[in-house]
């Protein structure tokens, strides 16, 4: 699907590879420029085996490594040229590097006309604090997302995946896709400023809108394991294990109708909305008490979905490993390295109706020196012996 589009991603750890693993999963060639001495400093991170991590086998598929001390001034060239060929620049360095090394958009529109960049950040590239660097759960924070998750009266609370880094990876790599699109009707490429706390506030669902509708007289907070406005929406004991069971106004008969309840449809405490949401911790002692009185969860489940009304279990990632619908969509992968040997990583996540499955595998350090400086960029012989000796150009091999 993108075969022929050539990528520069100058990026670390997951907010940036994500764009390029998207991207290689797609066909794309994604040039990855790791910088000397040790590259990628994922590569370091757990779970690692002889040395190898798998943090950085998974985000880093299908690309190639090209190890480059970029302190040195002889790394220019070899940059200006990937740039002069590339159809996409991703990168995800801290605030001034690309500047100092003139490398930031400013620049590299001049060495191509037809480039389209994305810059991934905290705080994006423009506003007082675009100085500043950041990760994800710093950027939980200042979002706002991590003020709205965890108990009622505990603490601020991380989500306990990277959804900044990936969040503002996949708005890239969308972002991406766009600006091809405009580059095909138009000539002309484009630049992309991701920051990693847009891409969070930007899934406030209800709290920005509903906080200013309400003339400040509502404020988000958090509100636990169940919904504030709205009921039942949450997560409740089962017989063996815990449930979410969600349920709008239009579905709250159901519920009733599956417990085998149907006096509690038009009980006052629970007739609409509002009154379940202000008796919710009345209705969640009923249903949980109705679900005990089953021996599994999926006997409660199977009832609901007769019902249809929308519940699910809560999985750990072991069980979801083992789950019939994550082998039947092929969101568990196997995949082989040369120095892990087989394990699992999660699929991809967008299902083409035409789309190759690619046989990908992540690169040793600066593994494609030779192939993407002599064979693609034109450097003679010479000057990559020289790149080498002057260790511009480094590599290793994993253990």
């Amino acid at each position: 699907m993108l075969e022929g589009i050539k990528v520069l991603d100058i990026t670390q750890y997951l907010a940036g590879p994500t764009v390029g693993r998207l991207m290689a999963e797609l066909g794309a060639e994604v040039i990855k420029i790791e910088i000397a001495p040790d590259g990628d400093p994922s590569r370091s991170l757990p779970i690692s085996k002889k040395g190898t991590s798998g943090y950085f086998v998974q985000q880093n598929r299908g690309k190639k490594s090209v190890g480059l001390d970029i302190k040195k001034s002889g790394s220019s060239q070899i940059i200006e040229r990937l740039i002069k060929q590339a159809d996409v620049f991703v990168e995800n360095l801290g605030p001034g590097v690309l500047e100092k090394r003139k490398w930031d958009w400013k620049n590299v529109k001049n060495l191509n006309d037809r480039l389209v960049m994305a810059s991934i950040s905290m705080y994006g590239k423009t506003g007082h604090l675009s100085h500043k660097t950041g990760y994800d759960w710093a950027a939980q924070a200042f979002s706002g997302l991590m003020h709205m998750t965890g108990e009622r009266k505990g603490p601020p609370t991380p989500v306990g995946i990277g959804i900044a880094d990936v969040g503002a990876g996949v708005h890239a790599f969308a972002g991406i896709g766009m600006a091809l699109f405009h580059r095909m009707r138009t000539g002309r490429g484009q630049f992309i400023d991701i920051s990693m706390v847009d891409a969070l506030f930007h899934m406030h669902d209800l709290s920005i809108q509903g906080s200013s509708l309400s003339d400040d007289n509502w404020k988000p907070k958090r509100c636990g394991t169940h919904h504030e406005l709205i009921a039942p929406f949450g997560v409740f004991q089962g017989p063996t294990g815990f449930l979410v069971i969600l349920s709008l106004q239009r579905q709250w008969p159901l519920v009733c109708k599956a417990m085998g309840k149907p006096e509690l449809i038009d009980d006052q405490r629970f007739h609409d909305l509002g009154s379940r949401a202000r008796n919710q911790d009345i209705l969640k002692e009923i249903i949980e008490r109705w679900a005990k009185s089953y021996r599994t969860n999926d006997e409660v489940l199977e009832i609901f979905e007769s019902f249809r009304v929308p519940a699910a279990p809560v999985l750990e990632p072991y069980e979801a490993i083992n789950h019939p619908y994550f082998k039947s969509r092929e969101q568990v992968r196997e995949i082989r390295d040369d120095t892990l040997g087989t394990f699992l990583i999660p699929g991809f996540p967008f299902k083409f109706s035409d789309q190759n499955t690619l046989s990908l595998e992540a690169p040793h350090l600066g593994q494609h020196n030779r192939e993407v400086v002599v064979e693609q960029l034109g450097f003679s012989e010479a000057e990559f012996l020289m790149f080498e000796k002057n260790n511009i150009l480094v590599s290793r091999r994993n253990k």
